[in-house]
Formats: structure tokens, sequence, C-alpha cells
């Protein structure tokens, strides 16, 4: 027996050293605190890590079809009123948006940012007084009011009873309305008027579009748009001003949900315009992307990047055309975010990993330390006998 247990000590990897060699020293014992503290602050580390969650990121190509892209803004127009203020959106299909004016949020502010009076867009109910008939004479009592468009009918039974339904059959014709005071309807509602009471005035628009997933653009420009000659247009006329103060701060502008990172880099935005007159372009990269949560739930949204380029009036067609233009473009590459726990197996290996390296280094850096301090005394000891 004692032969046996005798081979199995011979077998020993990890021979002890006998205790009376032992020579524990002050920086010994200042090394094995300040890695203890070390190695409990790595833990603590790798312990926060593996309990929260790791994002993956992949790059894929996007091969979704027949889906549609939302838009969600607020921008702040100093100085455009309200009531001269449109949006529209179009894209390469041929669909166009023109004069957006459901789920859009119209705030007149005064010059100080105030807000004055918050309404869904649209320039207010008419006042019926005896107003002028299609058939030229004034309303009656006994009659339903049906008022003329000016020439702009679709039918013979179409009627236009208030200043926005003669705008927009002109707009329908391609054509511009000149002077609103020759219009009943216009007159009688008080449009010009209108206008010039919120001179000085700016706007803050907010909502969101529902637009086809392929490129296009959105954008605010004063004046009712129509198509005339195949060539997008605003009537600019009807409001009686040369030029237009397009400044614009752009408080949040987002292609889809929100998800935990993302980053829009047109957020906080702010251009003052200095030229007379003119269109600033903002030109976008859409990137799509998913962000699946640990929980395993998907956000499908959208990521973006963006160059500005302002064209003055002075180009010529511009002249007619001032506002700012948000041009959008698609990426054909997806980006997905995956959110996953790091594995119980990795966490441990990694806290082996920590407690063996600092283990080793300071065992290293105590070693150095101590025959240092021990040849210094040597030769300190020959120095004092020489």
């Amino acid at each position: 027996m004692d032969g046996i247990m005798s081979k199995l000590r011979n077998l020993d990897a990890y021979p002890k050293i006998n205790e009376d060699f032992y020579s524990r020293t002050l920086s010994g014992g200042l090394i094995t605190i300040a890695s203890s503290v070390l190695m409990l602050l790595l833990f603590i580390t790798e312990l926060r890590l593996y309990l929260h969650a790791v994002t993956e990121t992949k790059l894929m190509v996007d091969t979704s079809r027949g889906e549609t892209l939302r838009i969600n803004f607020d921008v702040t127009f100093p100085a455009l009123p309200c009531s001269i203020l449109s949006l529209d959106a179009m894209d390469i299909s041929g669909e166009q948006h023109l004069d957006v004016k459901h789920d859009i949020i119209k705030k007149r502010l005064d010059s100080r940012g105030n807000v004055i009076e918050s309404r869904p867009d649209g320039i207010g109910a008419p006042k019926i007084e005896k107003p002028l008939q299609k058939h030229g004479g004034r309303l009656e009592h006994n009659e339903t009011y049906c008022g003329s468009c000016f020439g702009a009918e679709e039918s013979d039974d179409h009627c236009c009873n208030n200043c926005e339904d003669v705008r927009e059959a002109y707009r329908k014709k391609g054509w511009a309305l000149s002077n609103p005071d020759l219009v009943d309807q216009c007159k009688r509602e008080g449009f010009l008027q209108r206008i010039k009471e919120e001179e000085g005035e700016g706007c803050n628009v907010y909502g969101f579009l529902e637009v086809n997933k392929v490129a296009g653009n959105f954008h605010f420009a004063p004046g009712k748009s129509f198509q005339q000659s195949g060539v997008h247009v605003h009537d600019l006329m009807a409001f009686q001003k040369d030029t237009f103060n397009v400044s614009h701060h752009i408080n949040r502008l987002s292609f889809g949900e929100y998800f935990p990172g993302v980053v829009n880099p047109l957020d906080g935005v702010h251009w003052n315009q200095e030229s007379p007159s003119g269109m600033y372009q903002y030109f976008i990269k859409v990137v799509p992307t998913v962000y699946t949560d640990v929980g395993g739930h998907t956000i499908q949204s959208n990521q973006f990047s963006v160059t500005e380029h302002f064209r003055s009036a002075e180009a010529g067609l511009l002249q007619s055309l001032p506002g700012v233009f948000f041009f959008y473009d698609l990426s054909p590459i997806k980006v997905t975010f995956m959110e996953e726990h790091v594995s119980f197996l990795h966490f441990l290996t990694n806290v082996c990993a920590i407690v063996g390296g600092v283990f080793t280094v300071s065992g290293i850096l105590d070693s150095f330390i101590y025959h240092s301090q021990k040849a210094i005394k040597k030769k300190m000891e020959l120095g004092k006998f020489s």
C-alpha cells in the first residue's frame, strides 16, 4: 500500500513547497490586496455584461416588396404663415399627394414663437351672407346654395361653396388663381385679409405621411400646388408676394418607428435664410432597419443619412418654387439589430480568464519586486564590508 501511495505522489503535477521556504513581504501583501480589488472590479464588470443583453448587427439585402413608408415630421417655419404653407408628397411610381391635409396639425406662431392657435390644416369655414349662386344671382331663402367654380367646374352639378373649393378646382385644372378678390367665396371669407393679418407670423406643422416604399420627395412650400404641362408648380400669385422666407427649424424627422439607439441626424437642425428666396434641399438615404429586442419583439423601422443644398431663386425657374424639399431614396441593404444574452459558459470562461490573468501578472510583478529588493539589499551589505 505504501508503494502505491508513493507512486501516486510521484505523479503530482503540483509539487508543494514547504512552509519553511515561504517568505511573506510587505510588497507582496500590497500586491495581493490590489490584485484582489482588481479581480473584484473585473468580475463585477463581466457580471453586468452577462446580465445585460448585447446587440448583434447584421447586413443583408432588402427583399421586401409592397410595403409603405411612414414619415414623421415636426417642422417650424418662423416666417411663413400657416394659411399659405402647403405640404406635397410624390414618388417615382407617379403617385402624388398634393396639398396634404389629413394627419397634419398646424400651429400659428407669433413673432416670438408663442402658439396663437392650433388647428387641423385648412383655411376655415365660410361665412355665408347671401353668397353668389352658380347661376349668377344671390342666395334666396328657398334656395340651396351652390357656388360657382368660375369656369373650373368638373360637371354641370359641381359646386364650389367656399374659397378652398375654388382653389382646389383650379388646382385640378392646372390653373393659377391670380386674384382671389375676384372670387366671391374668397372675398366673402376674407382670404387676402386673413393672409395680411397673419403677416409676420410663423407656423409649426407636424404629423405624418404614409407613402409607397420607393424613392420620392415631400416638400413644404407656399401656395396651392398643381400640375401645369407636366410640371409641378405652386400658385403664388394669390398671395401677392415676390419673396418668401423659408427659414426653418426641424424639431423631429424620422422614417418609421423609434427603436433603442436610433439617431436621426436632422433632429434639431436649424437653417436661417439670408438670400431673398430659394429652395432648400435635403437629400436623404434611407436604410431599412429591423430591431429585435431580447424578448423577441421586432420593430420594422429605418435609419437615414443626409446631405444639404440650397438653390437660390436667381437660378431662373426656381423663382416660382421656394420651399423646403426632402428628397429620399432607399438603400438596397437592410440592417438588423438583435439583442441576445451572453451564454453562462462564456461568462464562466471570462471569469476564469480574469482570475488566472490577474493572478499570473501579479505573481510576476511580486517576484520582480522581491528579487529587486533582495539584490539592492545584498549590494548595500557588500558596500559596508568593502
